[in-house]
């Protein structure tokens, strides 16, 4: 992941970007391959692991690496993700990334059939990491890998001589963002396998509250501390209330305990309920987290959660072209638009959120007023599909931004494993320099990563398809976990599954 602040620096497009995405153009009618989109989708996860892979694994230019990770803290912090092109392991985008997975599974697992069992060993995959790295009381391990040196090599991850350095928070190196982040996902994934593997989902939620209240207990943002180290590539920027209530509302889903709607009913206000940031990603979970909450009113009928479908109606109405309450810049080609820096991460982020407030409005028979404007569950869905299309290719390059997707896609991932030959290829060592001629090949990519979902178009539309250009040529893992569940909630409404 060689990006420079993925957070903090919106920037100003006034006048480059239309808002009304009412009067952008259409591409004609989308057809696009969800069932076989979502496939690849998941598949993506298989190429970004750490640690041993197993038998089963499916991408085989990929092999085992950072086998002795967490060695010098005598911790086995084996496994887990690459968050992205680079070989360190970033414990807050990873834990987002499982939580969007998992929830993409509670969502819509219903409707992915074969894949139903990929995505679960992906959460799987995601959820035994972090439960090592969760295992010693009042401390969360939250990187392995030294950034600066990391970035400074072109290594593929099987021979990566970097300092494999570990960082932590603890009561004296708070970081209540990340260690939320981390009980979050803890709590999402109990709740996948809470029917399949009851004894793996207990001891999932029995972490996830031990995680939780040393999170609220030692407040802090962990970029304060460790900002030499997880800056400016991980930074949280937007504080850590917000991870405390999301936190809060996974385990009050995952529990239906008392004391967590307790905390919400009483912290809610202090820790951002009701904010206007309508940015949702690996850093700033209050979108998210009015979402989850909003089910509970619903669906669940929590009355004292009322205030969440409000709440969650704000932000959604923020999104909803041609009404007053529309706060959503996209590009002239109809891409929804936050950042320049891998911006398809708040696409596909977005497109899950609707469609799974959608899915809570047709159960509740309920839909949303947006400035007066009266907008269905139906419009919310035709949101989101336009977005996943325009991602597919139904845009003005006619360019799908998934990696194996379609006729014509990025071929120079910023990635690593993929733009150097695999072990099998190449058995020998590439070195630190070495790599470099890799970074700077104008060829494709040697090892087609087939899933991966890059930064995107910028603001104008166009890709330029550099490997160099991390902004736009980077997959991330947070990137595809909601995309996962989008996927599949298309896939089967156009009868493909």
């Amino acid at each position: 992941m060689a990006a420079i602040l993925r957070c903090c620096l919106l920037l100003a497009l006034a006048g480059l970007l239309l808002r009304n995405a009412a009067a952008l153009p259409h591409h004609g009618p989308a057809k696009h391959d969800y069932r076989d989109a979502l496939t690849k989708s998941i598949l993506f996860f298989e190429g970004q692991r750490s640690g041993r892979l197993p038998p089963s694994q499916r991408v085989s230019w990929r092999r085992s690496s950072g086998l002795s990770d967490g060695s010098s803290v005598k911790v086995d912090l084996t496994g887990g993700y690459y968050d992205a092109g680079d070989n360190v392991k970033f414990g807050f985008p990873l834990a987002f990334s499982s939580t969007m997975l998992a929830w993409s599974v509670l969502e819509f697992g219903g409707m992915m059939k074969g894949e139903l069992q990929h995505a679960r060993d992906a959460v799987r995959w995601g959820a035994d990491y972090l439960l090592k790295a969760t295992a010693h009381p009042d401390t969360v391990y939250v990187q392995v890998g030294d950034a600066g040196k990391d970035h400074a090599c072109w290594e593929r991850p099987e021979d990566m001589d970097t300092p494999r350095t570990v960082y932590k928070v603890d009561p004296s190196t708070p970081g209540s963002d990340v260690a939320a982040e981390t009980a979050a996902a803890l709590a999402a994934a109990s709740l996948v396998f809470r029917k399949s593997d009851p004894a793996y989902s207990s001891r999932l939620v029995a972490r996830a509250k031990r995680v939780f209240e040393f999170a609220d207990k030692h407040r802090g943002v962990y970029s304060a501390k460790l900002s030499s180290y997880v800056c400016p590539y991980y930074c949280s920027c937007s504080g850590y209330q917000d991870e405390l209530l999301w936190g809060a509302a996974w385990l009050h889903r995952a529990t239906k305990s008392p004391v967590y709607l307790s905390y919400i009913k009483v912290n809610g206000q202090l820790l951002g309920a009701d904010e206007q940031d309508n940015t949702f990603g690996w850093d700033n979970k209050h979108a998210g987290a009015r979402i989850l909450l909003s089910k509970s009113f619903l669906v669940q009928k929590v009355g004292a959660l009322q205030e969440y479908k409000s709440h969650a109606d704000s932000f959604i109405c923020s999104m909803v072209p041609g009404t007053p309450t529309d706060q959503t810049t996209y590009t002239r080609g109809g891409l929804l638009f936050k950042l320049s820096d891998s911006n398809m991460q708040y696409v596909t982020s977005s497109s899950f959120l609707l469609l799974t407030y959608a899915k809570y409005l047709v159960s509740a028979k309920k839909s949303v007023s947006c400035g007066g404007v009266a907008v269905t569950p139906q419009r919310l869905r035709a949101i989101a599909r336009r977005q996943v299309d325009y991602l597919l290719g139904s845009n003005p390059m006619g360019m799908s931004y998934m990696v194996g997707y379609g006729a014509r896609y990025p071929k120079k991932l910023h990635h690593r494993a993929s733009s150097l030959p695999s072990v099998a290829a190449h058995p020998g060592k590439i070195g630190c320099s070495q790599g470099f001629t890799g970074l700077y090949s104008g060829a494709a990519n040697p090892n087609v990563h087939v899933g991966a979902v890059v930064g995107g178009p910028n603001q104008n539309d166009q890709f330029p398809d550099q490997r160099s250009d991390y902004e736009h040529s980077e997959p991330a893992t947070y990137i595809n976990a909601p995309l996962v569940g989008a996927l599949a909630y298309l896939a089967h409404s156009s009868g493909q599954l």
